[in-house]
């Protein structure tokens, strides 16, 4: 059993990242700038609001938050969006997810402009990674992608079964291990048999926030298992949604739960914030 060791690529990814954006400030005089906005007082959102904003000015990108009340309207919202999109200086828009129940997340997030779209999640963009097309890709798939290739793990001809089907994780997951040429099922909450559908798998991945949905006798010898879950149990520990201790001696590589997946979202932000900044310049 290998770890996949998310914060040390995560790192490299990021390392990267710094000097390209260096090289681009020097050449062009472009600074890669990201916008964020943030509604409400959710403390996991702000915290990761916080983690964004410092992983940015590592790597010399420049960011603001719009921090906003969740009385705020919609058209509020819109507004500034729309001033974003004008502003030259912003490369990356994203917004916090999720957002309070007045709002209508999918118009908010059409009204992100594909070009500044560094989530992947504005209709456009979508349907690009679909059909195989050059995109903004949403980061957290992006970044299980980006594991495969630094492991070499070979997605072709393989099983893959995808646990959950949302639309920031479980499709994009899916279309991009298709588009590698992988054998993908995709399960979700109607699922009948869900063990019927792991236990077959050359790789799972995991993103419902279940903890300890995927048990010992639900994954096969030999396979890969890329945990996407981040759960906070009773003793205040954070797990995913995989039982670690017993799938793991099963696994020829596993992500643990911290340190796996959740460091590789960040990275992966700054990286489509540089590649919008990239397509500017």
């Amino acid at each position: 059993m290998q770890l996949i060791d998310g914060k040390s690529l995560a790192k490299k990814v990021q390392a990267t990242v710094t000097t390209e954006v260096a090289q681009l400030k020097q050449e062009k005089n472009i600074v890669p700038g990201l916008a964020v906005i943030l509604v409400g007082d959710d403390p996991a959102s702000h915290a990761y609001v916080k983690m964004k904003a410092k992983a940015c000015e590592n790597v010399g990108v420049y960011s603001i938050t719009h921090n906003m009340p969740d009385t705020i309207s919609q058209d509020e919202i819109i507004a500034t969006i729309e001033m974003m999109n004008n502003n030259p200086r912003i490369d990356g828009i994203l917004v916090q997810l999720p957002l309070p129940k007045q709002i209508d997340t999918d118009k908010i997030l059409e009204v992100i402009d594909p070009k500044k779209d560094v989530d992947g999640f504005h209709a456009y963009n979508v349907g690009r990674l679909v059909t195989g097309l050059d995109s903004f890709v949403p980061c957290t798939p992006l970044g299980v992608m980006k594991m495969f290739e630094e492991y070499d793990i070979e997605l072709r001809g393989k099983d893959v079964c995808v646990v959950g089907a949302s639309n920031i994780v479980g499709k994009p997951m899916a279309s991009l291990l298709l588009n590698a040429e992988a054998t993908v099922t995709v399960t979700h909450i109607y699922t009948k048999d869900l063990k019927a559908h792991t236990s077959k798998a050359d790789i799972i991945v995991v993103g419902v926030g279940v903890a300890g949905l995927i048990k010992e006798d639900m994954v096969k010898e030999g396979a890969v298992v890329i945990d996407i879950g981040m759960n906070r149990i009773e003793d205040g520990s954070l797990v995913g949604d995989v039982d670690f201790p017993n799938v793991s001696p099963k696994c020829s590589y596993i992500t643990p739960v911290p340190g796996g997946v959740g460091p590789m979202t960040i990275a992966m932000l700054l990286s489509n914030t540089l590649k919008s900044a990239k397509a500017r310049a």
